[in-house]
């Protein structure tokens, strides 16, 4: 009988609700040691639900992705509680809906990069020192960074004008994915963007085709099974790959 895996120290951002709060479930439901984060932590009632459930496991963390003061601190802050990284899931992001063609406001691009591209790829270039290195020897897989992107991010299957400034956003979080893949490929890391289908979030409306939990079994049985030779690539949460 082979030995359990070692608890993976596992970082997730947006964590507060939707997918990033069914990742912490699932994570924590396996073992691992998580820590979690929300822009207003006090706030996060199910989070704090959870550290009390997991003392020791579960640590939760403010972090506003798009603002530099708040991800300086927050790198400053993460060692305290953790000693590394074997997973990060950039999960934090927004979608702003209802925009019309010649009615989309600066702010609203500005503000879709800044959260779903610009602040996940700063985020994962500062924690690059705290992310595990491969070691074959020791039989150590090296860290996964993956990041929560989406089919609307995907250039060839663009079919109409639909949640530009998201779209858009999520089209210059993939490259960041493509780059951070060539870079930390020396040391064994492997990153992933992952679509994880229309689930039945804030964002994706009760009207989705998936709960949360479903999306994030999927999701991780993709981040179990991905090795480094997958760097780089795009996936849904079934496994399938996806266009660029």
């Amino acid at each position: 009988m082979s030995p359990a895996p070692a608890p993976r120290r596992c970082l997730v951002t947006g964590a507060n609700r939707g997918l990033g709060l069914a990742f912490v479930r699932q994570l924590l439901a396996r073992g691992d040691h998580v820590v979690a984060t929300a822009r207003h932590p006090g706030k996060a009632t199910a989070l704090n639900t959870l550290a009390g459930e997991y003392p020791g496991r579960l640590h939760v963390l403010p972090l506003d992705v798009a603002d530099p003061k708040s991800r300086t601190a927050f790198v400053r802050e993460l060692p305290l509680v953790a000693d590394g990284l074997d997973l990060l899931i950039n999960n934090a992001g927004v979608l702003h809906s209802g925009e019309r063609f010649g009615q989309v406001p600066m702010a609203q691009l500005d503000d879709s990069l800044r959260s779903n591209a610009t602040g996940p790829f700063l985020l994962t270039q500062a924690l690059a020192p705290q992310l595990a290195d491969a070691r074959p020897e020791q039989g150590r897989r090296g860290a996964i960074v993956a990041n929560l992107s989406s089919v609307l991010g995907s250039i060839a299957s663009v079919d109409g004008f639909h949640t530009p400034s998201y779209a858009i956003s999520k089209a210059a979080q993939n490259m960041a994915t493509a780059l951070l893949a060539q870079v930390l490929a020396e040391r064994g890391i492997t990153v992933l963007a992952l679509h994880p289908g229309w689930v039945q979030t804030e964002m994706g409306g009760s009207g989705a085709q998936i709960t949360p939990q479903q999306s994030v079994q999927g999701l991780l049985r993709v981040i179990d099974n991905a090795t480094v030779a997958d760097s780089g690539r795009f996936w849904d949460w079934q496994g399938q790959s996806l266009p660029w």
